[in-house]
């Protein structure tokens, strides 16, 4: 029997849809990493939100891919369940108080 080497998450949206998410398979993390490196050039919270997004909307093609269009997807996300899907999918811990400031430092928001 082969061993499963990752953790998936089942979470629940806002609008209560059930989704599981686990790592990203290399093709869509390809992708989002290369949106996510547009962080550097934020200069402000707005934007800064507006690539974490677009990074959840590249990440949902491969989990739900009727919520990868943005505009849905803000209606049934809140921040902490975006945190949580981009940890899960593509390891970006948003969560740690030390990163999210770095982050948010990046973006002139501290």
């Amino acid at each position: 029997m082969a061993t499963k080497i990752y953790e998936s998450l089942e979470i629940e949206l806002q609008d209560g849809t059930p989704i599981t998410i686990k790592p990203l398979n290399l093709k869509t993390l390809r992708e989002v990493m290369k949106k996510w490196k547009e962080i550097e050039t934020k200069e402000n919270e707005d934007d800064f939100l507006e690539v974490l997004i677009e990074c959840t909307s590249i990440a949902m093609k491969q989990f739900a891919p009727e919520l990868s269009d943005i505009e849905k997807l803000e209606e049934v996300l809140d921040l902490q369940t975006m945190y949580k899907i981009l940890e899960v999918a593509a390891d970006i811990r948003l969560n740690d108080p030390n990163l999210l400031r770095a982050a948010q430092e990046l973006a002139g928001t501290s």
